[in-house]
């Protein structure tokens, strides 16, 4: 069974996925982060690969992934980096990234690549709905790989649905229409947004991203949604970190508690 669908089947409330970009700080801080997270309690490690266009993204991101860049990281560095990571890794493992990068690469052998070496699932916040169904379905399904769509308080009740029907693994809610970005707190719009989607009964489980950063918000995210993601506060601890795995446990812990 995919890690992801396990992961669902056996916990439905405050998951946490964790967020960072491949090559960031260093150009061989991968592993090691990610078993910061793994240690520290986290549920899904969502890793970006490092793109120089990176739209969705707030300015904390897009630091990460120009530094990353600058440190030489790219698909296929990050693949040689992970090629044996489930020797020590268990937890469902997310790749996030943008379109361009791996067409370069190839589609298939991409696809081929991540069942190879034990990837989960995709974020592709630029991939249509319809190119999706139209060109890659077939290849994702083969090779395992949970397709993750996006929505956010913008999509229609109809787009949702249609979203919930086609995805699998699991929905991230967007919680607000911006690109991604640590707040300190949400506002009641967005809640407001949270209930809508609670009420529509999805079939898929949803993790609440963008503006998640503390415990505050971490639990008030998991009220209205099976958990939240946290991207740019992880960056920014990450980033001013003298021992990563010290420093990741501690920030992790404390969203958990």
């Amino acid at each position: 069974m995919n890690r992801i669908d396990s992961l669902f089947r056996n916990k439905k409330e405050r998951v946490l996925a964790v967020y960072f970009t491949a090559g960031f700080p260093k150009l061989h801080d991968t592993l090691s982060i990610m078993k910061g997270i793994q240690d520290a309690g986290a549920d899904i490690i969502e890793i970006g690969v490092p793109y120089s266009d990176p739209i969705a993204d707030g300015p904390t991101i897009q630091e990460s992934n120009m530094i990353a860049l600058q440190n030489g990281m790219s698909l296929k560095k990050l693949f040689e980096q992970l090629g044996d990571f489930r020797r020590g890794i268990h937890l469902p493992v997310v790749l996030m990234g943008y379109l361009n990068p791996i067409i370069q690469y190839g589609m298939e052998a991409f696809c081929r690549k991540c069942n190879e070496i034990g990837i989960d699932g995709l974020i592709l916040p630029d991939l249509p709905m319809q190119q999706y169904l139209d060109e890659y379905k077939t290849l994702f399904d083969h090779y395992g790989l949970r397709n993750i769509f996006l929505i956010s308080p913008q999509t229609s009740e109809k787009r949702i649905l249609e979203i919930d029907h086609q995805t699998n693994g699991f929905i991230y809610m967007v919680s607000s229409h911006s690109i991604t970005g640590a707040k300190s707190s949400i506002s009641d719009e967005q809640i407001n947004y949270f209930k809508r989607v609670m009420g529509m009964h999805l079939k898929n489980p949803r993790l609440i991203g963008f503006g998640i950063s503390d415990a505050e918000t971490f639990g008030i995210a998991s009220k209205y949604s099976n958990g939240a993601i946290i991207g740019s506060a992880f960056i920014k601890k990450i980033k001013e970190s003298k021992d990563l795995q010290s420093d990741i446990k501690s920030y992790i812990k404390s969203v958990i508690q």
